[in-house]
């Protein structure tokens, strides 16, 4: 496989203290089956669908203070973990977890944009990153939800060289990150503080392809997880906004049902 370009989402993983309910309900949600637990590497988990790597589970570390709050991390590509740590230091982003080489799987980092949008830095190793990407049950697209979105626009463009396009909306303020005119990459929205109660911080919502959005939803919920949004339909298919019952949110979307015409960008 090809290296992906610098700033290219690579791959997604969260934290959970029950790992064994996360891997029931999204095996449940998105069909996905789980390899054997690291204990190398924190009894890293990774999922897969259709025998394809998609994402991974893990436990917190031990010692970690109280139980942390469970959220999906999104990865971006890095020829050099190293440099682009350094580049988020200098354009005003904050490194959590220095650089680190994880066995010869690659080396990576955690870090914050000045907004306090959490991310991770992924340097490839024999770890490529996403073995299947835009079928069900896969990564297919994130956005920064962000409440400083001047600051989150500077800081990804200075760290990851992308180009921006604004969407020509007056209801909302969203952008679109591409590397170099090619495919786009990554969305950034502002949160409306009456949309976003000002308790839930900045962060990356991360999109699972399913089948159907509404049947994937109802699976959520039934597995004790919460609707925060849609199903909706939009241009790009039909999507909701779900939290699992560890309080990790998330979106799904059916990119098969699409309704309306691709929104202008300038």
């Amino acid at each position: 496989m090809a290296a992906r370009p610098e700033g290219t989402p690579v791959w997604t993983d969260a934290m959970f203290t029950d790992v064994e309910g996360a891997k029931t309900f999204y095996g449940d949600v998105l069909g996905w089956t789980f390899g054997e637990a690291s204990s190398e590497f924190g009894n890293y988990t990774q999922a897969y669908r259709d025998g394809k790597a998609v994402a991974a589970v893990v436990p917190p570390m031990p010692g970690q203070d109280g139980s942390p709050q469970s959220a999906w991390c999104l990865y971006f590509a890095s020829p050099d973990a190293a440099a682009t740590a350094e580049k988020i230091k200098s354009s005003g982003g904050t490194v959590l977890m220095e650089p680190m080489a994880v066995g010869d799987f690659g080396s990576m980092c955690l870090a914050q944009d000045p907004a306090g949008v959490t991310f991770g830095v992924w340097q490839p190793g024999t770890h490529k990153g996403f073995e299947l990407e835009g079928e069900p049950g896969s990564y297919t697209w994130a956005e920064v939800f962000t409440r400083e979105p001047e600051k989150s626009d500077a800081f990804f463009t200075s760290v990851f060289g992308y180009n921006a396009q604004k969407m020509v909306d007056d209801t909302m303020d969203f952008k679109v990150f591409d590397l170099g005119g090619e495919m786009p990459v990554l969305g950034r929205m502002r949160m409306s503080p009456d949309d976003f109660p000002s308790e839930i911080p900045s962060y990356i919502q991360v999109y699972f392809v399913v089948d159907n959005c509404d049947q994937a939803v109802d699976k959520a919920v039934s597995l004790g997880g919460q609707k925060l949004f849609g199903p909706m339909d939009s241009p790009f298919g039909r999507f909701a906004a779900v939290m699992d019952p560890q309080g990790a949110a998330f979106a799904v979307i059916d990119t098969k049902t699409t309704v309306g015409e691709m929104p202008e960008m300038v």
